[in-house]
This record gives structure tokens, sequence and C-alpha cells, in this order.
């Protein structure tokens, strides 16, 4: 029937099936590796370098850092070369691979870490370390995912995350992980916070984009965030009650899922382990921790001691605006050949149950900024953004120079807020009261803070902060009083500022 060519070509291919499948490494398509651990192994005495093969998917980051590691002992992962696709192509690769657990160029702040290699089974993470002294205690990173409430312990257990010498890595994980490619940013909380449009944008995601900025201006790479994974949010209990937090986060990063607590639970029904490529794992309790974050009781103020580049935001909010409207809106003190008067919006709080101006101090407010508009100083807006399409909202915050407001949550939209020497936020508190919100968010976007009580203005260079924050009596009450000609001097004075 064959030919003895043909019988010879049969042998040869059932010779390669059979070495195929007797390897020690495994692919599962372009999204998942699977990979064996192997036996100790010494490093070599000199350094040696093999071809190995890689996909055109972003590499796995590994950081030259913690050169005392044995970076051979948990796997030799040579094997791992084989091609999957025709798309793949041969580069010159250290065989020094390194599936231990770093967090590269040390980005981190309590509550926000950057992971590299971090495994998870049945819901546990995993740390697969030889020194535990070089990551931050467990506590600093994740919690027991508990809603804060008072006399409720968040206190990590081994349930949530646990160190692992490599000694003991095939007992407790097994022979091989599926590797989860990408940036996974996952937020380990309950959704208790997320439905808010400023706990959600001007901290959770900001607070992580600045220590990946952190990370990538080292290595002057900013990888994109492939999924957002929420273990705890049911059924879309994430989303805020005015819609707009999901939307956005769609116009950031269009490509990138968002994860709920059924895929989690999918994870634990493999009964197998994972691996992330890199993680930036949020956490809420561990973010308090820092001493910035219980003296501003912000989970984002520990960030605030990571140094980070200047407009580190401006590529996130050009994106996110960009592609939500179709263009860039230019404020006039940006623009080469300006071709309208500075806009300022304020944004009112009138109808609301709580914040809100005395009657005669908005309407004296309103009027003041028309007289402004009418000396040709500024173009002014009243804006009610719960009676706005997101769009709306997002388009009159990018055509703003200034922002004005009672203390609020539409004092977030200064997230896509053009930076510039005029930029400013002028927030509005009870004269008894402070909190440190928008101010942090104006530092973020590299926007003047001013806190305005009645008619005294206060603002810091920076570095320098408010001392602390205050409860009045009257923070949320209904009649909160502004001098309106104070604060119209104050926002001509920030319009007319000459460019440094």
């Amino acid at each position: 029937m064959f030919t003895r060519r043909g019988r010879i070509v049969l042998l040869v291919v059932f010779v390669v099936m059979i070495t195929v499948l007797t390897w020690k490494t495994d692919f599962l398509g372009t999204s998942g590796i699977l990979i064996e651990y192997a036996p100790l192994l010494r490093p070599p005495t000199t350094a040696t370098t093999k071809k190995a093969i890689v996909t055109t998917h972003p590499p796995q980051t590994t950081p030259a850092a913690d050169a005392d590691f044995d970076i051979e002992r948990l796997a030799d992962l040579e094997q791992a070369s084989k091609p999957i696709e025709s798309n793949e192509k041969v580069v010159e690769h250290s065989t020094a691979i390194r599936p231990f657990t770093v967090i590269p160029e040390g980005a981190y702040s309590p509550g926000f870490t950057l992971l590299d290699n971090l495994y998870l089974r049945n819901g546990t993470f995993y740390v697969v370390t030889q020194d535990e002294s070089k990551f931050p205690l467990v506590a600093d990173m994740i919690s027991a995912p508990q809603e804060l409430a008072e006399n409720v312990d968040t206190t990590p257990t081994s349930k949530q995350m646990q160190y692992l010498d490599p000694d003991d890595v095939e007992s407790t994980l097994g022979k091989h992980a599926i590797r989860i490619e990408g940036l996974s940013v996952v937020v380990y909380d309950p959704p208790q916070f997320m439905t808010h449009l400023y706990h959600w944008w001007g901290e959770i995601i900001l607070g992580a984009w600045r220590i990946l900025s952190f990370e990538g201006g080292k290595t002057k790479e900013l990888p994109m965030p492939r999924r957002f994974l929420l273990p705890f949010s049911v059924k879309g209990a994430f989303r805020d009650p005015a819609g707009v937090n999901a939307p956005l986060m769609r116009a950031a990063w269009p490509s990138a899922q968002i994860e709920e607590s059924d895929y989690w639970e999918d994870l634990i029904t493999l009964d197998a382990t994972v691996v992330f490529d890199r993680v930036m794992l949020v956490n809420r309790p561990a973010a308090h921790r820092h001493h910035l974050g219980g003296q501003w009781n912000k989970m984002i103020a520990g960030t605030m001691d990571v140094t980070v580049p200047d407009n580190f935001w401006e590529p996130l909010r050009r994106t996110i605006v960009t592609n939500l409207l179709g263009h860039l809106p230019t404020p006039p003190e940006s623009a080469r050949e300006p071709s309208s008067k500075p806009l300022v919006t304020y944004v009112s709080r009138q109808r609301a149950n709580a914040r809100r101006l005395l009657v005669k101090d908005h309407e004296a407010l309103v009027s003041a900024f028309k007289d402004l508009e009418e000396q040709g100083v500024c173009e002014f807006r009243e804006a009610r953004m719960e009676e706005m399409s997101l769009r709306e909202q997002v388009e009159l915050a990018a055509r703003s120079t200034i922002i004005i407001g009672v203390h609020g949550n539409g004092l977030t939209h200064q997230l896509w807020m053009s930076p510039s020497y005029r930029s400013a936020v002028f927030e509005i508190f009870d004269p008894e009261g402070y909190l440190f919100d928008y101010e942090i968010l104006a530092r973020n976007m590299e926007h003047r803070h001013y806190a305005v009580w009645n008619d005294r203005l206060v603002t810091y260079p920076k570095g320098i902060y408010h001392d602390s924050i205050k409860f009045g009596d009257q923070f949320n009450g209904r009649n909160i009083p502004v001098d309106a000609k104070t604060l119209a001097y104050a926002v001509k004075e920030q319009l007319t500022k000459k460019a440094p």
C-alpha cells in the first residue's frame, strides 16, 4: 500500500509525535502556557545564551533586581521555546528564566503592589521567594475581603496570601501552572467603594496608574492592562448608580476585559495553579496602613510618596477624551492661536441632598461670574452634572480651565481637564471643614487647588499640604456660605497669570 519512502515518512512522523507528547512543557494556545517545575538545578558557572522562540505578544518583564536568587531553582523552561504560531521569531535569550515572584523596580505603595509571577491556587495568592524580607508584610498588600465598618477585622489570613519557599512549590502548587499573560489589575475588595466616581477613578484607578507610572518611568515602558479582575463583585455590583465608571473604562482601555466573581470562581473550580505574568494588586485596607492613608483618610494618599514622571496621567486623559469625543479640546492658554476665552465651570449642587450653598450665595456666585464673562475675562458655565450625558460631562471638563464647586463627586471631572499654568480647582467647604479628596486629584493632575472657606482662600505649593482633615457640624449642610466677590477676584487672578 505504501512505498518504502512513504513508510519511512510515517515512521518519522510517529517518532516526532511521541517526542512532542513527552516534552516537559505544553502550550495552551496563545493565552495560556503550562509550566512544569523541574528538580533543583545548580546555576551555571558561566553565563550561557541559547536561542529561544518567542511570540509577538508583549514579553513578560523580568527585572534585573534580586540577583542573589537561585535563578534556575524552580524550572527549566528551555522546552517552552517550541513554536506555536507562524508569527514567532527567533531571538537571543538567556537561560536564566526566573519564575520567582518579584516587585519590578520596587513599584509599590501599601495597597498598590506590582508583582511579576504571582501564583494563585484555589483562591489563594502565593508569593514564591527565598527571601520574604524583599517583600512588604502581607497586610500591606492584601486584606480579608470584608466590607469596612466599625470593629470589622480585615486582617489577612493564609487564605488570602502566603509566602512560599521554592522547596515547597511542587507539594503546594503541583507540577504545572496555567499562565495568564499580560498585566492584570486585581481589585481585591468588596464593591462597597467601587460604586462611586471618585473612589473608583480618583483612588483605585489613579493610584494604580501612579504606581505603574513609577515602574514605567524606570523602564520607559508602561504596560497596558489586559484585564481588570474584581473577585468579589457579582453581576455588575461594581457599577455606579450614575452609570459612568464602566463606560469610562471602555474609553480608557477598549480591549481590556472586566471580570467579576464568576471568573474568580472558574479559576478555583479548575483546581489548578495559575501564574499571572504581572499583577497590579489593589486593596483598600492595606492602602490605609500607610501613615498618610491614616492622616488624610484617603486610600490613594500613600501613593503620593512615590515619585512619578511629570504629566504621568496625561496620556490616559488624552486617550479617554479622544475616544469619547473623537477629538481633544484645547484650552485657550494651551492653544497657539486662542480663538476663545478660558472656560470657568461651576458644578452646582443646589439640587443635592447635602453640601449646598446658601441660596443667596449661590445666586451671587452665578451673577459674579456672569459679570466676568461680560468683561471678556472668561466664558462661564453653570453645570448640573446629573442632568448631562457622560459625553457632555467629559467634554465640558476637557474644555474647562477652572472648575468650581462645593466638595462633592462632580469635582472628580477635573481628571479630564487639561493641565496648564492656569488650570485650577476651587473647592468650597463649610468654614470648619476640610477633606483631601480633590486636592490629591488636583496635585496629580497638576492643577492648582484652592480651599475656599467663605471669604478666605488657601493654596499650598508643591510638597506642602493641609495639616489634617476636619469635620465641622455643617460639613454636609445645606447652607454653606461663600463670598462671591472674593472667589471671583481669585479666579480672575488665576486666569490672568502670565506663562512661567
